[in-house]
């Protein structure tokens, strides 16, 4: 049986600044419904992603900004990173973990610039959305085995 990961849902305070922030980031707007001013679903889908976010209101319990270590794979983390910087959001700079295997929660263990051998899943930067959600770049060339 396949199971694949289609929604995650993001808690946010202000439901048209996010979305107007996802949109920023090239997010695709996939649906807007406004059922009353308590139930609001907004599906936003990042460039070439299967899965999609759901921000709203009414549709978690969960407080704005508690999600963290949402991650987004990229082929070129120095280019993605530059463009989200020229889109305004603020980014982190490039880094790697000195361990070498993850990176760790918050910004411990950070080295700066691309892993130095540009390993796949080495190298990362992060940003936050509006409400502190927090997202981390990776950059994956080629998949490990089974992925």
């Amino acid at each position: 049986m396949d199971l694949k990961l289609e929604v995650l849902t993001l808690p946010v305070s202000d439901v048209d600044r996010a979305k107007a922030f996802y949109e920023n980031l090239g997010f695709r707007l996939d649906a807007d419904f406004v059922v009353d001013e308590d139930f609001r679903v907004v599906q936003l889908t990042p460039p070439g992603s299967e899965a999609s976010v759901i921000i709203g209101n009414g549709v978690t319990s969960a407080l704005p900004g508690s999600v963290q270590g949402l991650h987004v794979i990229v082929t070129d983390i120095v280019a993605a990173r530059a463009d989200l910087a020229a889109r305004g959001v603020d980014i982190s700079e490039v880094f790697h973990d000195a361990g070498g295997v993850f990176h760790h929660a918050g910004t411990e263990g950070r080295v700066a610039g691309p892993d130095p051998e540009r390993r796949s899943y080495g190298s990362f930067a992060s940003f936050d959305d509006p409400d502190g959600n927090g997202w981390v770049l990776q950059e994956i060339v080629t998949r490990a085995p089974g992925r």
